[in-house]
């Protein structure tokens, strides 16, 4: 079969923010670049636009990703697919998590990270080979990852479109946190990008902000010092604003990295705290407990050389009850981190915590599209659904109150010197902004 052109889908999750979507599809712009150059392609991302299915046919390969939350919509844009009489292939998160459930309505699943099997799939569709799910089983090291080329980069205007450029420079996390995928989507192993790869991303696409995807960079500084250092001084002459990263709490414990990390302009470090009830600490994979005032301890030491924190927290836990909820509270509403991020517990598919769900039968009949972070898709061990909701609500609109972001993004600002402070006053408070739009405003 000819091929006429490949597409690429990423469905609506947030819609625009003030006229941009949130996020680059990152992913699909990765898969879009290994596409032969022969073969056209596009990427259609439905958060800045309607998709508009009337022009497909039976001569296009149609790729869509998806993450549980955006399955339901996965379905109906698959569904449109096929009325038009292209072939759908439905990788992501989602798709590697439940392959069986996903190839209901997907002509070919691909699980895994798919870097291996996409030209696999191209070639069969060619060929009109196809088989319904293809599955890529190792974990592939990142040297020479699939660079972006200049046709998807010019394809994607990640500057006029959207909030946030993204970039990945480590893929895997050895936690084993109950209700993470991380591990059975990433892999236990660090696997690293040479950083000469880096840089030059960097440098062709012209980002001067971005978004760090690794699940958990931060455990470098204690895996890999040497590389995080060769990494922070190849950055430091690079005329980046910020950029922000994931991690836990043991970044503290390298003031020398952290120091090396501003100077390459390391703005923040999202940690995932994840619950202050040292109850809950069997369910947190092997991280620190986090007591309150380690976090306290741990905000200043990170504070100390010059990089923000944003908070990281989940509710909901087996140990959890009400009042938990009000003691949350009482510590966050002083706290000098830089952004909070507060979400429900999730019984995503594949992991321990939905395993104990399905056999206690606490999992809610809910669409998918409620595993969000942000709706109760489970029963509670220890208070009722509603006890939980209502705990929940009045916790969130405490904590992204106008005052509580005003108050959180001056404190972070006042950080900053002068000189460069105009250009980081936008980030001090659009990431409380975002989260109160998801979880406040997005929510009711």
């Amino acid at each position: 079969m000819d091929i006429r052109r490949i597409v690429l889908i990423q469905p609506y999750r947030d819609g625009r923010l003030m006229g941009k979507a949130r996020g680059i599809p990152y992913t699909l712009m990765r898969l879009a670049s290994i596409v032969p150059e022969e073969i056209p392609v596009e990427i259609w991302d439905e958060n800045l636009e309607p998709i508009d299915f009337s022009g497909l046919g039976p001569h296009d390969l149609v790729g869509v990703t998806t993450m549980t939350f955006t399955a339901d919509r996965t379905r109906e844009i698959c569904e449109r697919i096929r009325l038009q009489g292209a072939t759908s292939v439905v990788g992501g998160t989602h798709a590697t998590l439940m392959p069986e459930q996903v190839a209901e309505y997907a002509d070919v699943v691909a699980a895994g990270e798919g870097f291996r099997t996409w030209l696999d799939i191209i070639h069969d569709f060619a060929n009109d080979t196809l088989k319904p799910i293809y599955t890529d089983v190792e974990w592939r090291t990142l040297q020479g990852v699939e660079p972006l080329t200049d046709r998807v980069i010019n394809m994607v205007n990640e500057h006029r479109d959207y909030w946030t450029p993204y970039l990945e420079i480590t893929r895997g996390c050895p936690r084993n946190c109950d209700f993470c995928t991380a591990i059975r989507v990433s892999g236990r192993v660090m696997r690293h990008r040479p950083v000469d790869e880096v840089i030059e991303e960097i440098q062709r696409r012209g980002i001067r902000r971005f978004g760090v995807t690794d699940d958990n960079f931060g455990l470098n500084f204690r895996t890999a010092p040497d590389y995080m250092e060769e990494l922070f001084k190849k950055m430091k002459p690079l005329k980046l604003d910020s950029w922000t990263v994931q991690g836990e709490q043991i970044v503290s414990e390298y003031p020398e990295l952290l120091r090396l990390g501003r100077e390459a302009n390391l703005d923040k470090i999202f940690i995932g705290f994840e619950s202050i009830n040292p109850d809950n600490k069997g369910s947190l994979g092997g991280k620190t407990k986090a007591h309150a005032e380690k976090i306290r301890e741990c905000v200043r030491k990170i504070h100390a050389q010059g990089v923000g924190v944003v908070g990281l927290f989940v509710t909901g836990f087996d140990h959890d009850t009400p009042a938990t909820y009000e003691a949350m509270w009482q510590f966050l509403k002083d706290t000098e981190l830089d952004g909070i991020s507060m979400t429900i517990l999730t019984p995503f598919p594949q992991t321990p915590f939905r395993q104990l769900c399905e056999e206690e039968g606490r999992l809610l009949d809910v669409p998918w599209k409620y595993y969000d972070t942000a709706h109760i898709t489970y029963r509670p061990k220890l208070m009722t659904v509603d006890e939980m909701q209502n705990a929940y609500d009045w916790l969130v609109r405490k904590i992204y109150s106008p005052w509580q972001i005003a108050r959180r993004g001056f404190g972070s600002l006042r950080r900053y010197p002068i000189k460069v402070a105009h250009r980081k006053a936008f980030g001090s408070f659009s990431t409380d902004y975002g989260f109160r739009k998801t979880y406040v405003e997005g929510y009711f």
